[in-house]
């Protein structure tokens, strides 16, 4: 797999915007919200761990734009609710909302998967996102607009991406997407997906190959092998940066491959 260069962060004013990035932290959260910092938003940076989120807030002050952390589980109803009305009383409003924090499966079969793993990623790749968005879904809709990108993966369209759990949930993730999108065009809000091919993150960055499931690692093997272009998490910023600007304004309810043509083969 060639690894590509990412590439410079596209160019879009958002000033006057205010924006929550979950799953800051790093990786692909961490790119979207320096870039939306960078184009002129306010960004909240939620992570479930503080010294991350602390670090994308320091990273953001250092090239001059402006940040505040929330350390937060986003699988935690309450605590969704107190950030999102954190950044209400801070803000006033919120533009824009970038789900993206998410945990990986052991890409295992079906009768493989424990009850305990099954819940927990469904609770945070799914639930989470569920409790993100309704408690900042009546603030956009009392503005009658906003906009809203979810981190779906490329295993919300396929089966073989990752094992049944992860893939499970990201199809779960997909069809609300769909659903907030259609229940909400007639309101000023748009929320769509992007569905990452090969981005190096710190979803597996930490784990070997051991602590996958060796039946589920080969299975997934030969469509892993189709994607022959691996980019960092720039690329998928890009593309959220895009969805949330009003460049996008007739986008609606997509699923987005950003894969380097992994969807196409």
């Amino acid at each position: 797999m060639i690894k590509e260069d990412d590439r410079p962060e596209s160019k879009v004013d958002l000033t006057g915007r205010s924006a929550i990035v979950t799953g800051a932290g790093s990786g692909i959260g961490r790119a979207i919200a320096l870039t939306l910092a960078r184009s002129g938003a306010e960004v909240m940076v939620n992570d479930i761990i503080g010294d991350r989120a602390n670090e994308t807030v320091a990273m953001i002050a250092a090239a001059g734009c402006k940040a505040a952390a929330n350390v937060s589980d986003i699988a935690d109803e309450n605590a969704v609710a107190g950030f999102v009305g954190d950044a209400m009383a801070h803000w006033g409003k919120i533009d824009i909302l970038c789900n993206n924090a998410g945990i990986m499966d052991k890409i295992e079969f079906v009768e493989d998967v424990s009850t305990e793993l099954w819940n927990r990623v469904f609770a945070v790749n799914v639930t989470g996102q569920f409790f993100v968005m309704r408690a900042v879904l009546p603030h956009m809709r009392a503005a009658r607009k906003g906009a809203i990108v979810n981190t779906v993966s490329e295993a919300g369209l396929r089966g073989g991406a990752a094992g049944a759990t992860y893939v499970a949930a990201k199809h779960a993730l997909a069809g609300l997407t769909k659903s907030v999108a259609w229940s909400h065009a007639n309101e000023g809000i748009r929320c769509n997906g992007i569905c990452p091919g090969a981005i190096e993150t710190n979803i597996t960055g930490g784990l070997g190959l051991e602590a996958f499931d060796p039946r589920g690692l080969a299975r997934a093997g030969p469509v892993m092998a189709l994607c022959e272009r691996a980019a960092g998490p720039q690329a998928i910023a890009n593309a959220a940066l895009f969805l949330a600007s009003d460049a996008a304004y007739y986008i609606n309810g997509v699923m987005l491959p950003v894969d380097g043509g992994w969807m196409a083969g």
